[in-house]
């Protein structure tokens, strides 16, 4: 049985036909396993946490993905691109917090929001979170801003189509020394976690164009800057 089945949700007939070869996905596990294993070693337990996928479809642009760009004053990975998303409370599940960051950080309508699966957990290091991605149809949109700047410098919807273009994937040059893939598309430079966690889904929903794997581009030095000082040095990973 999935996760997303035995969580309770289901493939609904009201999701649009688009969204539908990634809803089966995540309901069948296929490719979307868990790409960022915590080390068996690591002493403790990780905190928990949830992230919002969320497509809408804008009536131009076509589907699209709800985006954050992170305040550069946090503490963990400031000023990166990320899915809303945030910190588990106690007796919480992942949907509801999911729903709730997502309102706290864009002042979102949870309840314009279908939610039509859940995908493995993955690991996110230096800060020892295991997040749970929620992924979600914006059934009924509703206006979104930054509620508070002291965590979220912006907020974005970016076009589907943009972030399967080919002119804006490329490979960049990780903290840690490795490539990842990123995405440079709309406002947002789309680089570590977060690209890798989109780059499964996208390819799962069957969006995915065929892109140059050999273009590789460095992260500006800003990006790095910021990157650095939220591991404290130069050889932690990826969040």
């Amino acid at each position: 049985m999935s996760v997303a089945h035995d969580m309770g949700i289901q493939i609904a007939d009201s999701l649009p036909e688009w969204l539908l070869p990634l809803a089966r996905a995540a309901e069948s596990g296929t490719g979307l396993g868990p790409r960022f294993k915590r080390p068996a070693d690591l002493a403790g337990e990780p905190r928990r946490s949830a992230v919002l996928i969320l497509f809408g479809e804008d009536p131009v642009h076509g589907p699209d993905v709800l985006f954050v760009e992170r305040s550069k004053t946090l503490r963990n990975h400031p000023g990166q691109p990320a899915f809303p998303g945030g910190a588990v409370d106690p007796g919480e599940g992942p949907v509801a917090t999911a729903l709730r960051e997502a309102n706290e950080e864009t002042d979102l309508d949870p309840a314009g929001v279908q939610v039509f699966g859940i995908l493995p957990d993955q690991y996110v290091f230096p800060s020892d979170f295991l997040v749970t991605p929620v992924l979600g149809w914006w059934r009924t949109p509703s206006p979104v801003r930054v509620r508070d700047p002291r965590e979220v410098a912006s907020v974005c919807r970016i076009a589907v189509r943009d972030l399967v273009d080919p002119a804006n994937r490329m490979l960049v040059g990780s903290p840690s020394g490795n490539s990842s893939p990123a995405f440079d598309a709309g406002p947002l430079l789309i680089w570590g976690f977060t690209a890798a966690l989109l780059d499964g889904v996208l390819r799962a929903g069957g969006w995915e164009r065929p892109w140059d794997r050999e273009r590789f581009e460095p992260l500006p030095q800003e990006v790095l800057a910021l990157a650095f000082r939220d591991r404290g040095a130069p050889g932690g990973e990826d969040k």
